[in-house]
Formats: structure tokens, sequence, C-alpha cells
């Protein structure tokens, strides 16, 4: 029988804990994995070439985007959780053996339950759950329901078990209802079933008149049917919207899901949704089943010192933000990343991981807008200022530390970050077009990338026009890498040396010593002209100011 190509044909590897040998559904999972193992699965896969620093705008406008998807650094916390969705899955599976029968008798009081609409009746004799439920609250941007869904991913989602005849959807994801309706819930949990396994149970079920009561068993049933692993039920907070009773009503339905259909649950939210788990005892211990996580920033830690080799341990945003700042895009990318820069960059984000790498990214475009090419504190902080408005609530209640302030603004949307994106790569797009007009070899791809590079290495761009467009023209038949030293050799010649060139070098606007390499004191002028204190700190720092008082003692 050929399968569609999102289901696989279980293939069975017998596993070396006991109570979990001979069952098939938890054999035909993946091996458990290692520490190391879980890192090298959940590590995003960036495609990065130092040289595309020196493409066109646009084409790095392109690169710099693709980061937002995919950059992925696994932390201690992602570890820590896909040991808990591990657990709970395979957990889950020991009392719905197809081998031994147990999923049998389940089924059998599913089907109880939707003959009498109730929920919680069984016939039969009752069958054991070995299921656990696990809630998940952070704020928007925390990177929870991603995290959950990048595990997830390691698992093949849809099985087909050949021997038995039947099918395994490993997890599931849903996202509560807009209104907290149940209906709705029903319809969202049949539409996601008939996608990954190409049913028809919406139809079967949703478009007849069937109460919520009979909806709820259907549910149930259908869960057990195809032996899911773990229901993902996400935007948990939106049931917040609904009366008291309507709330306890679904929180019931989820607690029997566990315990009595045997179906482990993650709900997942933002902070509005932690006053639903206190409205019963019950609600609140079984959503503690396998532990409660709160998905919190990053915090900015300092290092610690290793007990083994008593060297200091880079903290997770130290690790973090080292691996991000690699991913630049900018022809001056070899700045260093100084703890100035560190710590205006976790103060602007306060570690939420999504904030993190979009205002890395929104620098970065700006830094190409403004010709400066480089990122800096300043920077940052003028793109926060401009660029992330919408999100300054929320970060000053992350600041106050107050859970009350900061379940108020927890689930801010970035629609309007998102829109800026857009905004500013369509600037790179306008300066790139203004820019290439002014240049004779703007049409020439080769000239253009020969052009960037020798710019990147520090020369200046008004020298550099006539000796690309000279190299160019008489020696077309050469790459760029041949090109590069003869260039540079032209460049480097004194002018009664070289050939005379129909273009006179032009002088360097002050407009436009931003664009300057960073040892240029043009550059350091026009980033602090108006502050002469910290344009002499930072001529000083750079060892561009004589130490008097040295020299002196010295000479004495």
């Amino acid at each position: 029988m050929s399968l569609p190509q999102n289901i696989f044909r279980a293939v069975y590897a017998e596993s070396d804990i006991a109570r979990y040998k001979g069952n098939p559904f938890i054999e035909a999972l993946p091996a458990i994995s290692t520490i190391r193992g879980i890192k090298s699965k959940l590590e995003g896969k960036v495609i990065y070439n130092p040289t595309a620093s020196y493409l066109d705008a646009r084409q790095r406008a392109h690169e710099l985007c693709g980061l937002l998807d995919d950059f992925f650094q696994p932390l201690s916390m992602h570890v820590a959780l896909e040991e808990k969705i591990s657990l709970m899955m395979r957990g889950g599976y020991v009392a719905r053996n197809i081998e031994t029968g147990q999923l049998q008798q389940h089924l059998q009081n599913g089907y109880e339950r939707m003959m009498t609409g109730d929920i919680t009746s069984f016939r039969f004799a009752e069958a054991p759950s070995t299921a656990r439920c696990l809630s998940l609250i952070g704020c928007s941007g925390s990177g929870k329901s991603s995290s959950v869904m990048r595990i997830l991913a390691t698992y093949p989602q849809a099985i087909y078990h050949e021997k038995y005849n039947t099918y395994q959807l490993s997890y599931l994801r849903i996202e509560c209802p807009v209104d907290g309706s149940l209906k709705s819930l029903c319809l969202n949990f049949f539409q996601e079933v008939d996608k990954h396994l190409h049913t028809d149970l919406t139809e079967r079920y949703g478009r007849k008149r069937h109460s919520t009561e009979v909806l709820l068993s259907f549910m149930a049933q259908v869960a057990n049917q195809y032996a899911i692993g773990v229901l993902v039920i996400d935007e948990i907070q939106r049931l917040s919207r609904k009366q008291k009773a309507g709330q306890e009503r679904m929180l019931e339905f989820f607690v029997a899901l566990v315990n009595i259909i045997g179906v482990p649950v993650i709900l997942v939210g933002t902070p509005k949704a932690r006053p639903i788990f206190e409205l019963e005892l019950q609600s609140a211990r079984r959503s503690t089943g396998i532990g409660s996580m709160v998905w919190e920033p990053l915090p900015q830690n300092k290092n610690k010192i290793d007990k083994v080799t008593g060297k200091p341990k880079p903290s997770e945003w130290r690790l973090l933000t080292d691996k991000l700042w690699q991913y630049q895009w900018l022809i001056h990318r070899d700045e260093p990343l100084t703890e100035e820069i560190r710590n205006t960059w976790f103060e602007l984000s306060q570690g939420v991981l999504d904030i993190v790498v979009k205002l890395f990214v929104l620098a970065q475009l700006r830094a190409i807008v403004t010709g400066v090419e480089r990122l800096s504190s300043k920077l940052l902080i003028k793109v926060y200022e401009s660029e992330l408005q919408p999100i300054h609530p929320m970060i000053e209640a992350l600041k106050s530390g107050k859970a009350a302030t900061i379940a108020k603004y927890s689930d801010l949307k970035y629609k309007a970050i998102d829109k800026r994106l857009l905004e500013l790569s369509k600037q790179i797009s306008e300066i790139e077009i203004s820019k290439t007009e002014t240049l004779p070899f703007a049409s020439n791809s080769e000239g253009m990338r020969l052009y960037n590079l020798l710019l990147g290495m520090g020369c200046e761009s008004s020298l550099l026009v006539p000796l690309v467009q000279r190299a160019i023209t008489e020696h077309s038949n050469l790459q760029v890498r041949a090109l590069i030293p003869l260039v540079l050799e032209w460049y480097e010649q004194k002018p009664n040396e070289a050939e005379e060139t129909k273009e006179k070098p032009k002088l360097i606007n002050a407009k436009s010593w931003h664009t300057l390499p960073s040892e240029d004191l043009r550059y350091g002028y026009s980033q602090h002209n108006k502050r002469s204190t910290e344009l002499h700190q930072f001529y000083k720092q750079q060892g561009n100011v004589f130490d008097m008082t040295s020299w002196l003692k010295q000479s004495i």
C-alpha cells in the first residue's frame, strides 16, 4: 500500500528500557537522544559566507532576513523541555500498548462515552492512564511555542503500523479558539487530524449539529484511535475571555483528557494564563504532572567558575550573543563585540529571544541604509527607539520585575516590527538604485563585486571608482580574485608614479564621515562631534591620544 509523503511506515527498534519494550508506538519513535544529540538536532542551520558581506545591499538584506528563520541556538532550557516532552510522549504510550490490548480497552471506553455523551463514563474496566500534563508559560516572543514545535519536529508526526493496520500521530498542535469556545476547539482538532492523516473527520463530525459534549467525546475517541502521543494546546490565555464557568468547563475537559483518556497534554500560554490554572486545585495539580515551566527570558548572568577546570564558564547570554555576532553582512563586520554593546543589547531586549534576534537584524539593515556599515551601542539604541516602539511597554514591564505588570503586556504582537523590516529592505533597494546610477560599472556584476570587496578592505570610494573601471576595461578576461591585487597595486602607487586618470580624487564630505573605517579619526568625530568628552575618550581607547603624563614620568 502506497502512503502519502508525510506518513512514514513504522520501523521498530527495541528499547533498552523495560517498561517501553514490546510497545510498537514507542519502538517506532527515534531513539532517546543524548544532550549533545538534542543540541545537534535543534540547532539552526545558517548558511553564511563572510564574502557575502561585499554583495550589493539588496542581496545582503535578503541574507539578513533569512537569519530570522534560520538562527536557533539550543540553550539549557531547550534541553530541559525536550527531556520533559520525551518523557511525556513515551510515558503516555505505556498504558496504550496496542500489542497487549490496552489501546483497545481505551477505545472500548471511548465508544461508551460517544454513546452517552459523558466524557467521564466507562462501561468496561477503567483503563489505567500513564499520561501527564505540562503547562508552559512565557511572554510573547520568548520562543516557547517555536521551541515546542522545533523539538516535536525531531519526531516523525504521522506513522503507519502495517502489522496492526493503524495510524499513529506522535504529536498534534492546535490553538485555543479566539472566543475560548469548546466547540471551536473540537473543530480545530478535527481539521488538524484531517490535514495530517487525510481523513474526513471535520465533515463527519463537524458539519452535523452535535452538542459540545458529544463533540468532546468524539475528540477523545479520535485521540486514542490515532494514538496521539502529545496534544499541544497553544494560546491558552484566550480562555481568560470566557466567563469563569466556561473556563472551568474547558479545564475539566483537559483534566479528563489526561486522567481518563490517557493523552498527554501541553498547555502553552502567556502569563495571563496563570490565573486560569488556579481556578481549581485538581487542574493546577494536573497541569504540573511532569512539571510546570515558566519560560523566562534569557538572564544576563555573570560567568561562573567551572568546578572541574577552575576556569570561567561563559554564561548562556554570552554564548548566544557571541554566536549571533558572527552573522553580519556588513562591510565593517570585524568590529569587536564589546561589553558595552553586549550590555546595551541586553538592556534593550531584556533577553527575550525573538527581540534579541530582531534587534540584531534591524540594526544591520539600518547600518546598510545609513552607510555606517557597522554595529555599535549608539546604533542599537537608535533602532530600539525608532523601530521597536510597539514593544517598549513590555520591555519596561520586564525591567520592573513586577508579575502583574508583566502579565498586562505579555502578549504584545510584533506585526509592526515585521512591517518595519520590510520597509527598511525597501529603503535599501531605493538607496542601492540611486547609488548604482552614479557608478560607471553599475551594470557589471563583477565590477560591483570587486568595488564592494575593495571598499570593505578600507579603500576610499572616490579613489576606487576610476581604478575599478580601468581594471574591468583593460582586463575583462580576469576574474575578481586576480583583479584585487592588481587594483591594490595601482591604489598604493604614489600620484607621480600612477597613470593619470580622467577623474581626480574627491574630498570626502563631512556628512559621509560615518561610512569611513573605525580607525579613521573622522569616523570618531562623526559619532561624537557634539560631545567633546566622549570624543576624547573614544580616541584614547583607540590609542590615538598621546599619554603625556606617562611620558613625563618615564623621562624623569
